[in-house]
């Protein structure tokens, strides 16, 4: 069969192989093929090397003909799509085409089938074809990319259509026989290995004015961008800066500034950002941006050119996020600011005269990124004089007020709402930046006028759909969430004109009650909201008075009440996750800036046992808070009132706060590597408080004014804070210790001692790294100084080994005593024992019981005094012939009264009187009734 007719062949069957019938209804057969029906349908491969022959050929007349013909052969023979095998060939034949078309245009149309053809699927044999011929085929798709430098336009548009065929590849019309189609992905990762998206790039610089190819060119690349692999490829070529250059090109379609944001989103998202921001941080670019969004701001009515032109200000914002990006140089700064406060302070700025934005969907979006893009411009410190220029403050104001019923607005409820949130959350970045504009403003009076409003109970209702109104469904939690942080971030700023306008306005006092209004407020839904306000609450009132006495009385007792509140809470709710954590950290702070310093509240938080909330709250052994709450305690201990309820708290077990405290500093030192034997004893007498930290650090020679490793350390740990407390309660007088308790507080007793010692030693140390030699006298009292810190450890050691033994001994008398005890117990218990079995003996055996009672008789005759004095009249008192060994003597027998006469055991009682006696003579229990007294007389009577 000759290669015209295998086509033809392949034409006559089905999918499959099988042969299409004629007839109207198809009946399925099983086809069997033999082989010269498989030899009739299958794909003879062509002389190729010929064809590559003929076209290198250069010497005959008439062999463009000849060329031209073979080459339109090759085209007829793949029409369903080239084999990868001979892929590498087809594309030398390509090639050659291209490199003829500049002195014989006819080959252009030869090599445009040829392109054309590669957009179909690649035909494989066998299943390892792919990667038998993976690298052919990436080299192949690579000169695709090269290609576009040959001067033709019809040829460029078709590899273009070609690359774009890569991603909506059509199966071809004819299947021939013995090949399968290569997978749908394989040109895709073929490209990606041969780097076609470089020699894309590079290319449009080729077509700066010739529009059409330019925009076949970039929907190329905007099919090679969806790749990390190409974006990659195209970050390295300077892609993004070279397409952002020429956004503004002109183009009546629109699709270049379409194709060329497509392009630069991909590239943000799917290659290194930094890197790509870098790129389009020049000037040159940016004022391509600001000159199409301006344009876009202004002129741009259409959904299309709305949605466009938010895609320009996100990457503009990401761009601006670079502190040196030339965004002011630019002027885009000045304008993106008048672009956000146009609407809510009048401006004479023709930019936007006359122009309003609408409640649409992209117009929202776009206030809401103006508002971000001031956020981020921020940073910039010379942006500050722009914003005070653009009266950015006074614009962001206007919505930290209750909405007013009754008045037409440009936004939807919902859509007000979140511009409203969206607008105190921008005010807590740029407000205090700008004091002088807060104040001039009146932003205190404004927040807390908000806030009184956001803490009556109204019939508003929020719709809390955004990220800002999170938690602020059907409330106004969200809007005194977002106030409260605009009010911390001021206050914070330590500004003593916005502090004491705020306390003059009476803020403490106001708080205070907010915060009591919110904790009857809680419920599942909204706990994490209201333990952030109520946190925000507590770090405000911290920082207004840290510092000032005068603050802290007028937080007085209410304000000691509501931190009190919050130390009850339930300690498994620290746990939860929910912001509880954050909360007790706002409400030590504000124990430490408020109470502290302020003997009233100091006094009346003792009173209420703060002391032991404080202690309660350490013995929960969460190594988070014990710095902060022992930070505190040093500070209360200087208190006089304070040791009396430190040593009365007691803990689980009976634990005292000695203990506790103790207990802490073993832990501590256990955590930092202290090396203590198994009864805690020093070990290295040298270095009684190193840590495995300060062991493993090497000695370096510091400067004067730089805190050396030993230094640091009393910062770093709860030790000097635990030495601090202890030695104000006295370490003599310490309740409930044990003797491994007494054992660690040798240590915590000499620590400052140790702790002298440990730096006189570093100062040796750097002497001897600066190779300095001290004179005789500084040499001496070096020696000696570090001898008697020596030493220190020495006796230290020695108590702490006297205590152990002599609580060993100790423990060797009670156990002594205990076993004595225990003998005693087990004696008596034999004598207990062997009396019974006495007993039994003589109530069974009447010989024993007789040989007993002889006993018995002989016993009491020798307990009787032998001499009797005269005159004495004895009288017996043993019964003879009785044999009993219990006590006995002469005995007289009594009859009682009868029952009837006594009236019984239960004469004396009430019983007795609902019965009356049938027999006179009993004694019987007689009612006393008291005489009614007589009326008293008158006087006159």
């Amino acid at each position: 069969m000759s290669a015209a007719e295998a086509p033809a062949a392949a034409e006559a069957q089905g999918p499959g192989g099988r042969r299409k019938s004629n007839s109207p209804r198809q009946i399925p057969v099983v086809g069997v093929v033999t082989e010269d029906q498989d030899a009739q349908g299958a794909l003879k491969p062509m002389d190729l090397n010929r064809v590559i022959k003929l076209l290198e050929d250069t010497d005959k007349d008439d062999l463009e003909e000849k060329q031209l013909k073979s080459v339109k052969k090759l085209v007829q023979y793949y029409q369903n799509g080239f084999p990868l095998r001979d892929l590498a060939q087809i594309f030398k034949i390509l090639n050659l085409c291209a490199g003829k078309i500049v002195n014989q245009p006819h080959f252009i149309e030869p090599a445009y089938n040829i392109i054309k053809l590669c957009g179909l699927p690649f035909l494989k044999k066998k299943v390892s074809d792919e990667i038998t011929y993976a690298e052919d085929t990436a080299n192949s798709i690579a000169l695709l990319g090269d290609l576009m430098k040959v001067p033709s336009s019809e040829l460029r548009i078709q590899i273009c259509k070609c690359i774009v065929d890569f991603y909506h590849a059509e199966p071809p019309k004819k299947h021939i026989t013995g090949y399968q189609q290569a997978s749908s992905t394989y040109k895709i990762q073929m490209a990606e290995v041969g780097g076609l998206a470089k020699t894309m790039v590079q290319s449009l610089a080729l077509f700066e004015n010739q529009l059409v190819e330019k925009l076949w060119v970039l929907k190329a690349l905007q099919h090679l961008s969806t790749s990390e692999v190409n974006c990659t490829i195209m970050m390295k070529a300077q892609a993004a800066r070279g397409i952002c250059a020429h956004l503004n090109d002109p183009d009546p379609s629109g699709q270049l500034l379409f194709r060329s944001s497509e392009i630069l989103w991909n590239l943000l998202e799917k290659s290194s950002k930094e890197e790509i921001i870098q790129q389009l941080s020049n000037l040159e670019c940016l004022l391509t941006l600001k000159e199409v969004f301006k344009h876009l701001f202004m002129r741009g009515f259409s959904h299309y050119d709305r949605q466009l032109r938010n895609d320009i200000l996100v990457i503009t914002t990401i761009i601006a996020q670079n502190p040196e990006a030339p965004m002011i140089e630019c002027g885009f700064t000045r304008e993106l600011i008048l672009f956000a406060t146009f609407n809510e302070v009048k401006s004479q700025n023709p930019l936007v005269k006359g122009l309003k934005l609408s409640n649409s969907y992209e117009d929202f979006e776009l206030k809401k990124l103006l508002f971000n893009i001031i956020v981020i411009l921020c940073k910039d410190l010379p942006t500050v004089q722009l914003l005070t220029d653009g009266k950015v403050v006074l614009a962001l104001f206007t919505y930290v007020k209750k909405p007013e019923k009754h008045k037409i607005i440009e936004w939807s409820a919902a859509q007000y709402e979140e511009l409203q949130l969206h607008a105190i959350a921008t005010l807590s970045t740029v407000a205090p930046l700008l004091i002088e504009e807060y104040m001039v403003c009146q932003g205190n009076a404004r927040i807390l006028s908000f806030l009184d409003w956001c803490e009556t109970e109204d019939s508003f209702f929020s719709h809390g759909n955004s990220f800002h109104g999170t938690g602020g469904r059907g409330n106004k939690f969200a809007h005194m969430r977002y106030t409260l942080r605009l009010l911390r971030a001021m206050v914070y700023l330590e500004d003593e004109t916005v502090n004491k306008d705020l306390c003059k306005r009476e803020a403490i006092q106001q708080l205070i009650g907010i915060f009591k209004n919110t904790v009857n407020k809680i419920n599942d839904k909204e706990e994490a909201i209201i333990l952030e306000i109520q946190s925000d609450i507590l770090l405000i009132l911290s920082g207004l008075c840290e510092n000032s006495t005068s603050r802290k009385e007028i937080f007085g007792t209410e304000g000691v009440d509501i931190i009190l509140h919050v130390m009850k809470t339930d300690p498994k709710k620290f746990q939860s996750g929910l912001g509880y954590n954050v909360l007790l950290f706002s409400t030590l702070d504000s124990i430490w800036c408020c109470i502290l310093s302020c003997y009233s509240s100091e006094d009346y938080f003792l009173e209420k046992e703060g002391i032991f909330l404080l202690l309660d709250l350490l013995a929960l052994n969460q190594k988070k808070f014990c710095n902060l709450i022992l930070a505190i305690m040093v500070e209360f201990c200087d208190n006089p009132k304070t040791s009396a309820h430190v040593n009365a708290w007691r803990g689980k077990k009976g634990q005292t706060a000695a203990s506790l405290l103790i207990k802490l500093w073993r832990k501590e030192e256990k955590e930092l590597g202290v090396k203590r034997d198994k009864h805690g004893v020093i070990i290295d007498t040298k270095k009684p408080l190193f840590t495995s930290f300060q062991e493993e650090q090497k000695s370096i020679a510091l400067p004067a004014n730089c805190p050396t490793v030993a230094i640091m350390d009393v910062a770093e740990n709860i030790r000097a804070k635990i030495y601090a407390v202890l030695g104000k309660l006295d370490f003599e007088n310490l309740p409930g210790l044990s003797t491994e308790d007494f054992v660690t507080l040798c240590i915590i007793h000499r620590y400052l001692d140790f702790k002298i010692g440990e730096i006189w030693n570093e100062i040796c140390e750097e002497i001897k790294l600066e190779k300095l030699k001290p004179v005789a006298t500084d040499k001496y009292f070096l020696d000696a100084i570090t001898t008697a810190s020596e030493n220190v450890g020495k006796m230290v050691a020695s108590l702490q080994s006297e205590m152990i033994e002599s609580q060993a001994r100790q423990d060797v008398q009670n156990e002594q005593k205990v076993y004595s005890k225990i003998q005693a117990t087990h004696k008596q218990r034999e004598l207990a024992n062997k009396s019974w079995e006495n007993f039994l003996a003589r109530t069974s055996n009447a010989k024993t019981l007789k040989k007993a009672k002889r006993l018995q008789e002989k016993a009491i005759e020798a307990s009787r005094y032998s001499e009797r004095p005269p005159n004495a009249i004895f009288h017996p008192t043993d019964i003879k012939g009785l044999n009993t060994t219990v006590p006995s003597g002469r005995v007289v027998a009594v009859e009682s009264t009868p029952v009837r006469l006594v009236g019984g055991p239960l004469a004396d009682t009430d019983i007795a009187l609902k019965k009356l006696p049938i027999r006179g003579g009993a004694l019987q229990r007689v009612r006393v009734l008291k005489p009614v007294a007589e009326p008293k007389r008158s006087a006159d009577t």
